[in-house]
């Protein structure tokens, strides 16, 4: 409920998630949160950890400052994202948000180093702690703030297909499990009158070193490249499909240029007996929709397929069926023959998955060459391999 008033509040056209300058307005909304939360939760857990004498306290209070420096550079990051494409990035400043993100990430590691040879020290020399439940109150109420800036940077990730949100949303669980374990060491000290401060405190600078990790691969994945996920490699398809005179897709491939911000090509299929111009304005009309409906930049490569010629259509099913007996997951495309006298030459693609090594895809394309020609024996099989850019699952 929180979450849906902020948003109604300080983002402006927030239903449409698919726009650039509205996902910059969750953006920032989403730092300004994060750097007024984290502040103020710095500053009761500095104050408690002085109380107490406690070092995973503190160590936690940093935590929480570290969290706060993020959220600015993520700030800073959501602003340089937003400046318009120029001459020397055609394609746009989208890419800053990521770069900032693993700017982020590197500060988080430093922070859990540092705590965690702080806590060593304490481990080797351990110092007496105070007990008070009013500082335990404390404590609980920041875990229930951070669990919900979880909560909170989840809900917006998901809802703008943001990984900088999500990962933030990961981080801020991991100080709630952190926290939890600072708690526990207070409680055991006030109850038992052990001091496991520095072994608690070890265990959340490890926390912290974790997320941090964490956030640098959800952030390098898409600077060096990702495999294009389902549902987007459904939606651009589908898309395409949608127009008279597509009769298929293939090859697709989307560069991401930020959130928001993506490139893609992909080969449309039309009837190759359709006048050349008549497929041509479809072309257009589909890669001009594409960037009007959906924000992708799509170059499509037209591919003319016969569709009137009985033995190419009879071919085309019976090599289907071979392949997909021996896999499920293997596709064909640009399907064609040239027929000879006493011999038909059957040339296609064969698409399948990457663990398929070139041995494995020899032995594979031989397979098929032998079963097509077992049916006709006029057939010979011209057969390239390629992997997909779809993310496998």
């Amino acid at each position: 409920m929180m979450t849906n008033l902020l948003v109604r509040l300080f983002v402006k056209d927030y239903e449409q998630t698919e726009n650039a300058q509205v996902r910059t307005r969750y953006g920032l909304m989403s730092s300004v949160v994060g750097i007024c939360c984290n502040v103020v939760l710095f500053a009761a857990k500095l104050l408690t950890g002085i109380m107490l004498n406690s070092i995973s306290v503190m160590a936690d209070a940093f935590n929480n400052l570290s969290d706060a420096a993020s959220s600015v550079i993520g700030f800073a990051g959501v602003k340089m994202a937003e400046k318009p494409a120029d001459a020397d990035h055609p394609f746009g400043h989208g890419r800053m948000e990521y770069i900032a993100a693993f700017v982020v990430a590197f500060l988080v590691i430093q922070v859990g180093f540092s705590l965690f040879k702080t806590s060593v020290g304490k481990i080797l020399h351990p110092e007496e702690l105070a007990f008070s439940l009013v500082s335990v109150f404390i404590l609980l109420l920041t875990v229930a703030v951070k669990l919900w800036m979880s909560f909170f940077n989840r809900k917006l990730g998901k809802r703008i297909n943001s990984q900088v949100m999500l990962a933030t949303a990961a981080d801020s669980l991991g100080d709630v499990w952190a926290t939890s374990a600072t708690i526990l060491s207070i409680v055991v000290f006030g109850v038992f009158h052990v001091n496991i401060d520095g072994i608690v405190g070890l265990i959340v600078s490890v926390l912290v070193m974790i997320a941090g990790f964490n956030i640098a691969k959800d952030t390098l994945a898409p600077l060096l490249g990702e495999a294009v996920p389902p549902e987007v490699y459904d939606r651009i398809t589908q898309f395409v499909e949608q127009f008279d005179g597509i009769v298929g897709s293939h090859d697709l491939i989307v560069h991401n240029y930020g959130p928001g911000r993506s490139m893609a090509s992909i080969h449309a299929e039309v009837p190759a007996d359709v006048n050349i111009e008549v497929s041509h304005e479809i072309i257009d009309r589909i890669e001009k929709e594409a960037y009007e409906q959906m924000g992708v930049f799509l170059v499509v490569h037209m591919d003319p397929v016969e569709m009137n010629n009985p033995l190419v259509t009879k071919l085309k099913e019976l090599a289907t069926q071979i392949i997909q007996a021996e896999d499920e997951r293997l596709t064909l495309h640009d399907f064609r023959i040239v027929e000879g006298k006493a011999r038909i030459n059957v040339l296609f693609d064969l698409v399948v998955p990457r663990e398929y090594n070139k041995e494995r895809q020899e032995e594979l394309k031989q397979k098929v060459c032998q079963k097509i020609k077992e049916q006709d024996s006029r057939c010979y099989c011209i057969i390239l391999t390629e992997s997909s850019f779809k993310q496998e699952v």
